[in-house]
């Protein structure tokens, strides 16, 4: 999985990061999310998705990883 932050959307709301700390930080000066881990670990699967739906700026997603 890949998670992607649309910064231009994202308000700063930084629920992403109760969801989620260690994929999920937070630029102060930007007020914008920072992505932590693009590609976390399969076990942060729930977490992740978890913050993507309750993002109340829709800026978070996931992209699926595409075998070749």
């Amino acid at each position: 999985m890949r998670v992607v932050a649309d910064t231009g959307l994202c308000q700063g709301h930084q629920l992403c990061q109760g969801e989620a700390p260690t994929v999920f930080g937070f630029d102060e000066d930007a007020d914008v999310v920072v992505l932590l881990d693009e590609h976390p670990d399969e076990a942060l699967r729930a977490d992740v998705a978890t913050a993507v739906k309750y993002c109340p700026a829709f800026a978070l997603s996931i992209e699926e990883d595409r075998d070749e």
